[in-house]
């Protein structure tokens, strides 16, 4: 209710103040005192200092407790509340990055209020620290030709209603031209949305800058919304949805989203030209697809993927993913990576272990690192570069 009553007066004070302005030399001037009651000192956050720091600031003034949650480290971090009321804490991380981060007030997780960078996702509420190196690096914006991301909906017979993708296209490409391009369809993971892979994942600015450099193919990368029970609930259908399942993913990219990129896209349609990557939940939906359907993709790329035991075993004698023969004659690229902190990690070993066992071609990456979408802006950049080759 407080708050309601300041946004109320605040609206007022506005309204006041705009028709002072409109009655000319005899009316109320906007004044540095107007100035400061109409728009109170607010704090600068996340602050990045020439020594590497990064200072986090939180207006909570009632607050008993807060702390910061970021992925430069593990656990949380207490924060010292100053004089005005404002907690904040200085940390610096180990290297430049994009750091995911949170307040923790009193228990509850909130995204920094004053930083316009956001996670998207459909849990956490999740800010981003943008900590820069000396030297750009390939997650950076860069002085070269740069691609757009365009939000576009499709409708989805399945489910029955629209759903939404993002869809970057390199600098240059007209989608009624004459240049045809090959396409990736790159998914999120668990609780992320579309547009995870390019406000976290920066994947539109490290396409801008390999394409520049030379060392990835001019492409279009197609970022599906995978999870469709939001919008199920929200619009209160009765289907029934097993977010470990794969068949309704599946029949989705295959039976919609790529006839509807092939439809409103000029791009190459034949198994050669089409590609497959995904993180965690994503990556196991990769797998099934990928694996599943080696007549439609030639490239596949799965990081960190959300398997669990030795089901993939399982996923070849059912039939989820083709026979081994077939994928050994079809792939052109069958990269996995997950870090060796990531908690998948054993069943990625175990996946690894296993094709090479049945003699399927395939590249394992293991860094350090766990299942962090720092991680992912690697695993992205490093297979971009192999794609279409």
């Amino acid at each position: 209710m407080k708050r309601t009553i300041t946004v109320i007066l605040t609206l007022a004070a506005l309204i006041t103040a705009n028709s002072a302005l409109a009655q000319g030399q005899g009316g109320q001037r906007l004044t540095p005192q107007l100035m400061a009651q109409l728009f109170p000192q607010g704090v600068k956050s996340p602050e990045y200092n020439s020594d590497g720091s990064v200072t986090f600031r939180c207006q909570a003034a009632d607050a008993q407790k807060v702390e910061l949650e970021c992925q430069m480290f593990s656990g949380n971090r207490p924060m010292t509340r100053n004089e005005r009321g404002v907690w904040e804490i200085t940390v610096t991380p180990d290297q430049p990055d994009i750091y995911p981060y949170c307040f923790v007030i009193d228990g509850t997780q909130v995204a920094d209020p004053n930083n316009m960078f956001i996670f998207p996702n459909e849990g956490f509420k999740y800010s981003l620290a943008d900590v820069r190196g000396e030297a750009p690096s390939m997650q950076d914006m860069q002085q070269v030709p740069h691609g757009k991301v365009s939000y576009r909906y499709y409708h989805s017979k399945q489910l029955g209603f629209d759903r939404p993708l993002c869809v970057y296209t390199p600098a240059g490409y007209d989608p009624a031209g004459k240049e045809k391009l090959p396409v990736l369809y790159l998914i999120h993971g668990m609780t992320d949305t579309y547009e995870t892979w390019f406000k976290v994942g920066r994947v539109n600015i490290i396409m801008d800058n390999l394409i520049a450099q030379g060392l990835a193919k001019r492409m279009i990368i197609v970022m599906p919304y995978a999870n469709p029970n939001p919008e199920i609930q929200a619009r209160g259908l009765n289907i029934p949805q097993d977010i470990m399942g794969t068949d309704v993913f599946c029949k989705e990219i295959t039976e919609e989203v790529i006839p509807f990129i092939e439809s409103n896209y000029n791009v190459l349609t034949k198994a050669d030209n089409r590609a497959i990557a995904g993180f965690s939940l994503g990556g196991r939906q990769t797998l099934a697809c990928g694996f599943g359907n080696p007549d439609k993709f030639h490239y596949v790329c799965a990081y960190a993927p959300a398997i669990f035991g030795n089901e993939y075993e399982t996923n070849f004698q059912n039939g989820t993913y083709a026979p081994i023969k077939d994928l050994q004659k079809k792939l052109k690229l069958m990269w996995l990576g997950t870090g060796s902190d990531d908690f998948l990690i054993q069943a990625s070993r175990g996946l690894d272990s296993y094709l090479t066992e049945q003699g399927l071609k395939h590249t394992f990456y293991n860094p350090g690192g766990g299942h962090t979408w720092m991680n992912c802006r690697d695993y992205i950049e490093l297979t971009a570069k192999e794609l279409f080759k």
